[in-house]
Parts: C-alpha cells; sequence; structure tokens
C-alpha cells in the first residue's frame, strides 16, 4: 500500500496547483453577470472537502496494509489504533496529529471491497473531528492499473457532509480519480486529475465536470492542459488550462463570451 500513499501525496499535489490559483482580469467586470462571477474563494471551495477528509487517508492506508490478515488482529499508532474482522477493522484516533493538522478524534468504521485486481476499501465518517470541524459520511477507495499497463489510478468515490466550527456547513457528493502513467524517463511521466462532483455551500451549488483530464508532468512546475466546467447555481464557467504549454495561465469563459485569465 506504499503505492497508496504515494498516490494521495500526488492528488494533494494537483489539488494544491489549483487551490494557488489567483484571478487576474483583463475583461471588463461589467461583461460578467454577479450572479456568474466566480470568485477565487469560490474556486478553492471546490476542493474544499479534501483538507479535511485528506488527513486521515494515510493513516488509513497503514491500517488498511496491516490488515491483510487474520480477523482478530489489533494494530495501534502512539495516537490511533483498529480491531480488525474478516470484512474490515474500525480505527479509533485520540488526540492525533496526522499532516500537522489540529488534533483528530473519532471512529471510522472501514469495510474491504472484494477484488482480486485491485486494493479496494469504504470508510464511514460518523461525528469524526479534526480540531473543531466534524465529518460525516463515506469515502471509498479504489488503487488499480490504469488505462495502460505503465499506468495506475487511484478513485475515490465521496458522499460527505463537514460542520464548521461555526456551524456553516458544506457537503460534496462525487467522484475523483488520479493517474499517474510512466514515461521512459521521470520527467516524461504524467499526472492526470479527472472526474465530476458536486459541492454545496452558503446556500450555493457548484457541480464540477472535468471535460478533458487535468494533466501534468515532471518537466513543468504547473498543470499544462486540460478542460473544466464549474457550474454555479446551474450557470457555466469553463476553466481551461492549455493546449500543454508549460505556462502558469488558464483561462475561465463565461456564458456571455467574457474572459478571465487565471494565474497559478
Amino acid at each position: 500500500m506504499k503505492k497508496f500513499e504515494l498516490f494521495r501525496a500526488i492528488m494533494f499535489g494537483i489539488l494544491a496547483s489549483i487551490l494557488l490559483l489567483g484571478c487576474s482580469s483583463d475583461a471588463d467586470e461589467q461583461e460578467i453577470a454577479e450572479e456568474a462571477k466566480l470568485t477565487d474563494t469560490e474556486l478553492q471551495a471546490v476542493f474544499e472537502t479534501e483538507e479535511w477528509t485528506g488527513v486521515a487517508d494515510s493513516a488509513l492506508s497503514e491500517l488498511y496494509q496491516a490488515g491483510n490478515s487474520a480477523s482478530g488482529k489489533t494494530a495501534a499508532n502512539e495516537c490511533y489504533s483498529a480491531e480488525y474482522t474478516e470484512n474490515g477493522f474500525t480505527a479509533t484516533f485520540a488526540n492525533c496529529v496526522l499532516n500537522g493538522t489540529e488534533n483528530v478524534n473519532g471512529t471510522l468504521v472501514v469495510v474491504y471491497g472484494v477484488s482480486e485486481e485491485t486494493a479496494e476499501y469504504t470508510a464511514t465518517y460518523d461525528g469524526f473531528f479534526v480540531g473543531e470541524v466534524e465529518l460525516n459520511g463515506t469515502r471509498s477507495y479504489v488503487l488499480s492499473q490504469g488505462m495502460n499497463e505503465n499506468s495506475i489510478s487511484l478513485t475515490v468515490v465521496s458522499d460527505m457532509s463537514v460542520t464548521m466550527p461555526d456551524g456553516s456547513m458544506l457537503s460534496e457528493s462525487g467522484t475523483r480519480t488520479v493517474e499517474f502513467a510512466f514515461g521512459e524517463n521521470f520527467s516524461d511521466s504524467t499526472v492526470s486529475l479527472s472526474g465530476d462532483w458536486t459541492l454545496i455551500k452558503d446556500g450555493n451549488t457548484y457541480s464540477v465536470a472535468i471535460e478533458s483530464p487535468l494533466t501534468g508532468n515532471f518537466s513543468c512546475e504547473y498543470l499544462v492542459s486540460g478542460l473544466m466546467e464549474i457550474s454555479k447555481n446551474g450557470l457555466a464557467v469553463m476553466v481551461d488550462l492549455g493546449d500543454g504549454s508549460c505556462d502558469n495561465t488558464a483561462t475561465l469563459t463565461y456564458p456571455n463570451g467574457a474572459q478571465e485569465t487565471l494565474e497559478f
């Protein structure tokens, strides 16, 4: 399951690239209807649940690896432990500090998937806390061979709700897949993100559909290509990351044709 942990790191790398988007606009502000306009904060929000749900993922992968044996086994770390059965395990976290976060507390119930060709499991969050942020819902993970023999992929299916310390809530459902394709040289290897999901926050509904995988390679520090549609309350905005050139720009196109340039 070291590959699983590698893919968690890769996924966060891709998402971090997107989270660093900042807006600089050449468009006339009056050309873009206020209800359709996407702010920097909203662009970040469509990936926000990853910040919280990803906290326990590396620990879960370790516990999953440790559980590939007889039921009844126990495993423990300094701040988390697990009880195993034939079908999965129950992981308990007590004031853990994972990935530099605030204290993590609560119990996750993990059920193994049934497949000889993939590594998979589903984790159920029920009153799980990262600091004062509460998580509820499920996340399913599948690690498998990618589209060709020289690639592997990680698919995460989420149906989650997040309650913030001030009582505000956000919910997300959908699928993300990260694929790593090995090149002849490391610099030729590529990473891509695909999927679609819906986020509800502050009374707004954001739907994300990646129409062409968001792709990067190890010879460029930026994502170099890909196309995604982000709909805010039904109004669609296209985000184009380019044609493969190594640059730090992307283009937002609004329903009326007005455009903004984003810089990484």
